[in-house]
């Protein structure tokens, strides 16, 4: 075997575990759309709410099959649910609901891979308890990891849902907002470690977080707190949507191709705005974290005479210290908890910025894990000495276009396996569903 390729032994239990609790998280998701609502397609770009309900299995099945040596019960709906869309791919999905299955071919369909799947890897962690034959475990962190990501991307469809498609769920009491004062984080020059070290045993990470490597940051000043809601009103009230020298070529042409002029969470209520929360519409709370697009972000950023931070600025706010030293999270070593940030499927919605001062980098700059994940200015593009995966060419290297910005941190429904450091999220800058806040820089 490739010793490049080995993944940590987490042990067949630990990784039993956290799959059935993942699986736990998706099935707890589907349980809030009204059945009418799974052939619902709420982002445009987006498959229909149907579409999930069978892909996760299909991604299963389809990754431990060959294997696990089973056999296929069911091509079609292997071949049907294997992929999504990338979305603002330059076309929009025109499949009718009447082009997918029923709910309880698509629960039959799960409900058979589950089951031979978790009697496979019964049979094969008694005969080879280092999975061996799953890349030393790799495979099933994969699998894991995947649902979870599936998890939140779904909230991005589902909170885009009519309310009245979906079962309430009891929402979380927030922390109390904290006074909080705008300024800047002076941030010294120094490295930036970016990725993991590719190891025999090392820590669990997707290709396109390999390898590990330096890079030099010059000085910068970084907002020590999130664009809130508040703060994007007065850029709108600007007239930041209709100031053309703010806004790319590309996002000029989107954002009057599409007539957008405002968040895609903000609701128009006459001469005010209300919020779109998962489960209810409010009145647009000024110290949530907006969330906007990339081209949106970085229209604000050019109004007020700043730009996005690079994922290696990031990193420097994220993680350096003043010592010089470098931090596993913002706060320090200890494992992501409740009192460091909003995350974790804690929530269904953000709170307001710089609740948790125990979650703040070494230099004063809060919720940068959390609350929503950050754009950064940097291009979705290979470290030095990447590899993609063996049994998922494409994972990365096809999103390796320079139509991708990587984002970091996390949002409310991140899962806490996904808070490291090296973790990186992407998407096109047009997307504007992503819990996406941001924050910006100045040198």
């Amino acid at each position: 075997m490739n010793p490049t390729a080995v993944a940590p032994i987490s042990g067949v239990d630990q990784l039993s575990k956290r799959l059935q609790a993942a699986r736990a998280r998706s099935d707890e998701l589907f349980e809030i759309v009204h059945p009418a609502a799974l052939y619902d397609r709420p982002i445009s770009e987006r498959h229909r709410i149907i579409f999930y309900l069978g892909h996760l299995e299909a991604f299963d099945w389809n990754l431990f099959r060959e294997p696990l040596g089973l056999t296929s019960f069911h091509s079609e709906f292997d071949k049907l649910f294997a992929f999504g869309i990338d979305p603002v791919d330059g076309g929009l999905p025109t499949d009718k609901p009447k082009d997918w299955p029923s709910p309880s071919q698509v629960r039959e369909y799960d409900r058979r891979i589950r089951t031979e799947l978790d009697d496979a890897l019964r049979a094969i962690a008694s005969r080879d308890p280092s999975l061996a034959r799953l890349e030393n475990g790799r495979l099933l962190e994969v699998a894991i990891e995947h649902r979870l990501m599936h998890t939140e991307t779904l909230c991005y469809m589902l909170h885009q849902l009519p309310v009245d498609r979906k079962c309430r769920r009891l929402a979380s009491p927030a922390p109390p907002a904290a006074p909080r004062v705008s300024h800047s984080a002076e941030i010294p020059a120094g490295k930036a470690t970016l990725g993991l070290p590719r190891k025999d045993g090392g820590q669990f990470g997707w290709d396109n977080e390999f390898e590990e490597h330096s890079v030099d940051v010059p000085a910068f000043e970084i907002d020590a707190y999130n664009v809130t809601n508040g703060d994007y009103l007065r850029f709108m009230h600007d007239g930041g949507y209709e100031h053309r020298g703010l806004w790319s070529d590309e996002g000029w042409e989107w954002i009057k191709s599409s007539e957008r002029a405002h968040p895609a969470f903000w609701i128009p209520n006459g001469d005010s705005w209300n919020y779109r929360a998962m489960f209810e519409e409010i009145p647009l709370p000024p110290d949530w974290p907006v969330y906007v697009s990339h081209e949106e972000a970085s229209a604000y950023a050019r109004w007020i005479g700043k730009e996005l931070p690079s994922e290696a600025e990031w990193h420097r706010a994220a993680c350096a210290t003043r010592s010089g030293d470098e931090r596993a999270y913002p706060w320090g070593a200890e494992a992501p908890a409740a009192q460091h940030g909003n995350f974790d499927f804690e929530r269904w919605d953000p709170v307001a910025v710089g609740p948790y001062p125990e979650g703040a980098s070494d230099f004063g700059v809060a919720d940068l894990v959390g609350n929503g994940w950050e754009w950064t200015r940097t291009p979705f593009e290979p470290f030095p000495g990447f590899q993609p995966f063996s049994f998922y060419l494409g994972y990365s290297a096809n999103f390796f276009d320079g139509k991708h910005l990587v984002m970091k941190g996390g949002s409310p429904r991140t899962d806490a396996c996904m808070l490291r450091r090296s973790f990186r999220n992407w998407f096109q800058p047009h997307y504007p569903y992503v819990y996406a806040k941001f924050r910006c820089v100045k040198r």
